[in-house]
């Protein structure tokens, strides 16, 4: 049995107008715009939003694998959010032994996921290892007090900063940085506070 914790996004166990719910959704449109061929879900969570993307972007994608290291979860997604193009499995996205297992993609998309992981330099080695040249890199976080600094939230390691989140992705060819504030994803514009930051990066 599948509970919503607060953490968790399950849509059946959400008012369509909770705001968690939208604001992941919003997240997986903008990324649509970007996926093509193999696409990889890290931390995919109940998995709608691997079948979301699936449905509205089937024409350019081969497949979408969605991985997350809560088996219970992964049972869920497969049982719940079905889809021919898509594969949910178990997996930890922080074990070196990741891309071995996956094989590289020509989109990687994560959400919400960076808080979550102590190893995040090599969560973020694994990501780099996966996406094929040319591919890209959609991954989004909420900002906090910083990189070690104490967290709000249960579940989160910590939260990182503005600046702590731009300097990750310098090994990219390109990164273009997006910014959320409930379902609106667009640009930074001077002085809006967003609470949550998106990368599109190039490798």
């Amino acid at each position: 049995m599948i509970e919503y914790t607060g953490e968790r996004v399950i849509p059946h166990l959400m008012k369509p107008t909770n705001g968690l719910l939208l604001e992941h959704i919003a997240r997986y449109q903008f990324a649509i715009l970007y996926t093509k061929g193999r696409v990889l879900d890290l931390a995919c969570g109940s998995g709608f939003g691997s079948q979301l993307v699936a449905k509205a972007a089937k024409k350019k994608i081969d497949e979408i694998i969605g991985v997350d290291i809560d088996p219970a979860i992964i049972q869920y997604a497969q049982g719940t959010h079905y889809h021919p193009k898509v594969t949910f499995c178990e997996g930890d996205a922080a074990d070196p032994s990741l891309p071995d297992k996956l094989g590289t993609f020509d989109c990687i998309m994560s959400f919400e996921t960076l808080e979550h992981i102590k190893e995040e330099e090599q969560f973020l080695t694994n990501v780099y290892k996966m996406l094929k040249p040319g591919g890209t890199l959609v991954i989004s976080t909420p900002f906090g007090l910083g990189r070690g600094k104490p967290s709000s939230e249960p579940f989160h390691v910590h939260q990182l900063t503005f600046d702590e989140f731009h300097d990750l992705f310098h090994d990219y060819s390109e990164a273009e940085f997006f910014y959320q504030r409930g379902v609106l994803v667009e640009t930074k514009r001077e002085g809006m506070h967003y609470p949550l930051g998106i990368a599109v990066c190039i490798k």
